[in-house]
């Protein structure tokens, strides 16, 4: 299913035909009147994975539970609210 956007007022428009098929009336927002475009966040931009942990670094054991348990406030931080 096409999406289409207006550029001018941000409105976002789903369709059933893509947008070379709609007639010229059918192009333009009903909101503010501009021709509409195909919607760039449509499709995917990215190509590969952006972020990822090297084989190096493998991350926190997994067996062990949380690494700095020892490190955590065992006393209240605050007063209670009387």
């Amino acid at each position: 299913m096409p999406k289409l956007a207006c550029w001018s007022c941000g409105r976002q428009i789903y369709t059933v035909a893509p947008l070379e098929a709609l007639f010229r009336e059918e192009r333009r927002c009903p909101r503010c009147g501009a021709f509409l475009n195909s919607d760039r966040r449509d499709l995917e931009q990215r190509l590969s994975i952006r972020r990822q942990n090297p084989a190096a670094d493998p991350g926190p054991p997994v067996g062990d539970g949380e690494r700095r348990a020892e490190q955590r406030r065992r006393a209240r931080r605050r007063k209670p609210v009387s």
